[in-house]
């Protein structure tokens, strides 16, 4: 009997902490990083804002029940609409408001590949995605590289290949000096490689040295998730990725399974003591594995 109740109290008590984080209040949390440049936190993605005399140019939007109250943070910085919005990527923690975005008048643009993803059903994390409403599709697309002036400053739009996924962007305010680098870029974590979607461990590191070949001492980097970063710590995150590549590669040469690598810890030890998969769904196990997946097979062509 003691036993029973012993269980019944714990059951109670585990359910109760999992309806109060349920429950948790999503706070929106901006952070100036220059007079015109912001960065906005909540649920998902880092959200980046740009404010002006021509307007507002947002770049990701999170999830839809979240955009009443990013459209009130956003009032509380300028009372200008947004008027383009421009997606990293297409995950939908950084593409879920797209179609409130939409009917409050932002014109949307994205690479081509985050259309095509978008439009179609998909699986993410083992889940089924349906493809998004026409209203929440990107009206403007491109390929390589797209330049938009706007607000006194020089805004690169620009495409990595096959990194988080094959429809990844940086952007770049050139004046303002701040690069968003949307989910190509996990600031103090292990990166979500999205091999289902085009990624690649190579794009990854590629899209890392395309951002530190901008990049000076200077520079404000927007992460897709974590905190606000600069050059040095970029710098240290390619080189954990480089570093962990080539383990693996030598261990993948010297004949070692996938089951063998994923469960030899001594290959991301340093970042395991750093507590880079602590607490986040990218355990070094999986980081492991996602890199010897990528070395050893083709991704997935859309």
């Amino acid at each position: 009997m003691k036993t029973i109740k012993n269980f019944t109290l714990l059951l109670f008590l585990s359910l109760s902490v999992i309806t109060t984080a349920q429950n948790k209040e999503v706070l929106i949390k901006p952070t100036k990083i220059t007079d015109q440049v912001y960065m906005l936190e909540g649920q998902g993605g880092n959200i980046g804002l740009f404010i002006g005399e021509d307007g507002t140019f947002m770049i990701d939007d999170q999830f839809a029940k979240l955009t009443p109250k990013i459209l009130a943070a956003i009032k509380k910085i300028t009372d200008k609409p947004v008027n383009y919005l421009i997606n990293t990527h297409w995950h939908g923690d950084h593409t879920g408001g797209n179609e409130n975005m939409s009917k409050e008048g932002a014109v949307i643009v994205s690479h081509k590949n985050v259309r095509k993803r978008m439009g179609a059903t998909s699986v993410v994390r083992g889940k089924t995605r349906p493809a998004s409403p026409k209203a929440a599709l990107p009206i403007i697309t491109f390929t390589e590289d797209l330049m938009i002036h706007f607000n006194n400053d020089d805004v690169l739009i620009s495409h990595v290949h096959n990194a988080h996924t094959d429809g990844d962007t940086h952007i770049y305010f050139t004046k303002n000096n701040v690069i968003h680098m949307g989910d190509t870029y996990f600031n103090g974590k292990f990166p979500y490689i999205d091999l289902n979607s085009g990624g690649s461990i190579d794009g990854d590191i590629a899209s890392a040295e395309k951002a530190l070949l901008i990049a000076d001492d200077e520079t404000i980097i927007i992460p897709g998730h974590g905190k606000l970063s600069n050059k040095k710590e970029l710098l240290a995150y390619k080189e954990m990725l480089v570093l962990l590549k080539n383990r693996i590669q030598e261990k993948i040469t010297a004949g070692k399974t996938l089951e063998d690598i994923k469960k030899d810890n001594s290959i991301t030890k340093e970042y395991d003591d750093k507590k880079y998969g602590e607490g986040w769904f990218i355990t070094s196990e999986r980081m492991r594995e996602t890199i010897y997946r990528s070395i050893t097979k083709k991704n997935k062509k859309f």
